[in-house]
């Protein structure tokens, strides 16, 4: 079974995060998919958390390390498509890239992200729920 995956359950089981345990074990035996917006969404995050004196260089370097072990296909989708999703779901673009994602490989999509979870649903995709 295929998983669509976001940037917020990467960057929490690479970052060592409290939900870590738990995305694991949901996503245990199901191949990642993710849009290859997600690749740059990691190191946009990871810049996001230089300037809150979140991380340092190193541990950032560390989690990256960690990440490209991650076996995630990157996957294309369609620009079109993706636009049409986020004016019918008033979300951004990044987002709508996950959920059209997930409908093309008609795949659950896993995230922390509340607001894409809720796009996601409206939008009819099936949702791995994370408690």
């Amino acid at each position: 079974m295929s998983v669509v995956v976001d940037t917020s359950v990467i960057i929490a089981v690479i970052g060592n995060e409290p939900e870590k345990d738990v995305l694991v074990k949901l996503t245990q035996g199901a191949d990642l998919v993710a849009p290859h917006s997600v690749h740059w969404e990691i190191g946009n995050a990871f810049s996001a958390m230089f300037k809150r004196n979140r991380v340092t260089l190193g541990q950032a370097v560390r989690a990256i390390q960690i990440y490209q072990k991650i076996p995630i296909r990157f996957v294309d989708v369609e620009l079109e498509r993706a636009l049409e999703i986020a004016e019918m779901a008033d979300i951004y673009a990044y987002d709508a890239y996950l959920i059209g994602c997930a409908l093309k490989y008609k795949s659950p999509l896993i995230s922390l992200d509340n607001k894409l979870v809720d796009s996601a649903k409206r939008m009819q995709v099936q949702v791995v729920e994370v408690t």
